[in-house]
């Protein structure tokens, strides 16, 4: 969490750790689930877990733990995949690190008629304005959002653009997962 500022919010210093902590793994990775815990719970419920993520009793414990959930499917599309989780109560909150295509808005207008799936994408790919972005969402069950955006181009910590309303319909459905 080098580079991420104390008086964030909890849920942005665990949105900026998990973006520190993929960017740390290179590009061109897979999406990256994360349940996020509180920490002093976890500390106290499950100190062996928690010595196991290196959280001693000198770590600040006011805060959000991210942790790793497993891989995620490569054969179901992503929404799908969302849409069967169910989080146990000790998970406060959840993640999704993922990577995508984004065009300026000015390439809205160039898009060709008829085109979707496979050939949109393609069209996406191929582009000459196309950007990689890097998008990090978060959520509490209390509804808390927060989100990083890391542009390829840009690919440095003090270029992550944060802000609770960045991927809203990435934030809704991670939320979801956690309705009854």
């Amino acid at each position: 969490m080098s580079n991420t500022p104390m008086a964030a919010s909890p849920l942005t210093r665990a949105v900026l750790e998990i973006d520190e902590y993929v960017s740390g793994l290179g590009w061109d990775q897979p999406a990256r689930l994360f349940a996020l815990v509180d920490t002093a719970r976890l500390q106290a419920q499950e100190p062996g877990l928690a010595a196991q993520l290196g959280l001693g009793d000198e770590q600040e414990s006011s805060g959000l733990t991210p942790i790793e959930q497993d891989e995620i499917p490569t054969g179901k599309p992503l929404d799908e995949f969302l849409a069967t989780i169910a989080w146990p109560d000790a998970v406060v909150g959840c993640a999704l690190a993922v990577e995508r295509l984004m065009l300026p808005p000015s390439a809205e207008a160039q898009v060709p008629q008829g085109l979707n799936g496979a050939k949109l994408t393609q069209w996406v790919a191929d582009h000459p304005e196309r950007q990689e972005v890097r998008m990090t969402v978060a959520v509490l069950r209390d509804g808390a959002r927060e989100s990083a955006l890391r542009l390829r181009e840009k690919d440095t910590p003090t270029e992550v653009l944060t802000g609770p309303d960045l991927v809203p319909g990435l934030a809704e459905a991670l939320s979801a997962t956690f309705a009854d």
